[in-house]
């Protein structure tokens, strides 16, 4: 018998009695990296997962914290005799090792996508029946990350399918950060805290401010559909399981102010920072977005607590998000075209963050105001906020006690 073929053999006997876990000490802060499907879907190479690669380097994003480069749909080709998945031959002649290899030589990790259906969302090969021989070629591969879907599975069982596979990847051996998307349909914030790092939690994004694209069978919101769509779900987030908004459209809105807001409220969201742009040609507006390092500590709080509304009026919401040693974010979103201007009493507002049982007390604590867009101070608290906030656009404060 064959290498492969024994080897799979003795994996699948072991199947029924295989427990697992899934890997700790992963995605202790939401992970950051870069995915291929929103900019470019099925037109994916090796020639273009090095190009990112070394454009997130060159562009200073990796220093940012972007680590993991995550191929989506379309990477595969058929399974071989033994079964074992198998790279496009044309598309990545060199196969998933050597390309893993070159990521890791830039100081980057390597993500991969499947689908927990017969096929993925793309009609490739899917897991389903193959899910602890997948495992092991990852593992040989050398990935990092597995985005996971929900297409083509009929009546399965989504908690079942999503701990097969949890652990599937358990049993290989190798740490791979799991990225559940069955996009929310199952509430997989009920159960899937000890099974993945991240799940979805909508739809699949789309790059426009406040719609919903309608594709007959599925739907896709856009960026202000889904912030609205968190809503009650801030208490299942924590280190080592995130609410996933889906992959940021960074770069790809219609403004720059759309994309700071975009940027801005992801990280008070504490959400995985995945960007979907083409970075090998973005702008310096958008790469000075993605490399903001004051808003990414903002998400990359060791707290891991996700931000809430304080107020919502006029299309004007203010945020806050808790953070380590005392500090706040606070954002003011503008969801209206025109600008708008906020007054903010900080003396008569009584923020709280009920859920963690954490208070600012802006009537007792004065606190340093950090324009982290400007990358400036903005004077105290002492005072009274009065400011013009641009339309579709948000300003974004870090509040340190004095």
């Amino acid at each position: 018998m064959r290498k492969p073929a024994l080897l799979y053999l003795i994996v699948f006997l072991l199947i029924p009695t295989a427990h697992g876990q899934k890997f700790d000490d992963l995605a202790e802060t939401p992970p950051m990296g870069w995915n291929s499907w929103n900019t470019f879907a099925c037109d994916i190479d090796e020639a273009l997962i090095r190009e990112t690669a070394d454009a997130i380097v060159a562009s200073g994003m990796r220093d940012a914290g972007y680590v993991y480069v995550n191929i989506d749909d379309c990477w595969h080709g058929e399974r071989d005799e033994d079964g074992f998945i198998q790279p496009h031959p044309e598309r990545f002649p060199s196969g998933m090792k050597a390309l893993a290899d070159y990521v890791h030589s830039k100081g980057l990790k390597l993500g991969i996508y499947s689908d927990a259906g017969s096929k993925t969302c793309a009609g490739r090969p899917g897991s389903q029946g193959h899910e602890y021989q997948d495992a092991l070629q990852y593992a040989r591969w050398g990935i990092d990350y597995l985005k996971y879907d929900w297409c083509n599975t009929g009546t399965r069982n989504a908690p079942e399918a999503y701990t097969t596979m949890r652990n599937a990847l358990y049993a290989a051996g190798r740490p791979i950060v799991f990225s559940i998307c069955e996009w929310g349909d199952n509430q997989p914030w009920t159960w899937a805290k000890d099974i993945g790092h991240l799940w979805r939690t909508t739809g699949d994004i789309i790059n426009c401010w406040d719609c919903i694209i309608d594709h007959g069978s599925w739907k896709s919101p856009g960026v202000m559909q889904i912030l609205d769509k968190q809503d009650g779900l801030r208490q299942h987030a924590g280190p080592g399981h995130w609410n996933d908004p889906d992959m940021m459209e960074v770069g790809d809105m219609d403004t720059v102010g759309e994309n700071r807001a975009h940027f801005a409220m992801w990280a008070m969201l504490a959400a995985p920072l995945i960007a979907g742009n083409d970075v090998r040609s973005m702008t310096d507006a958008t790469r000075e977005i993605l490399t903001n390092r004051e808003v990414i500590a903002v998400d990359q709080d060791t707290l891991g607590i996700q931000g809430f509304p304080h107020k919502k009026e006029n299309d004007i919401e203010i945020w806050f998000k808790p953070l380590a040693g005392d500090d706040w974010a606070m954002a003011i979103l503008n969801r209206n075209a025109e600008a708008r201007t906020v007054a903010f009493d900080w003396a008569e507002e009584h923020v709280e963050d009920a859920l963690k049982n954490r208070r600012p007390h802006f009537d007792q604590n004065t606190f340093q105001i950090r324009d982290l867009f400007a990358h400036a101070d903005k004077g105290k608290t002492a005072q009274p906020l009065k400011i013009s906030v641009p339309g579709h656009d948000v300003l974004m404060y870090r509040l340190s006690k004095q």
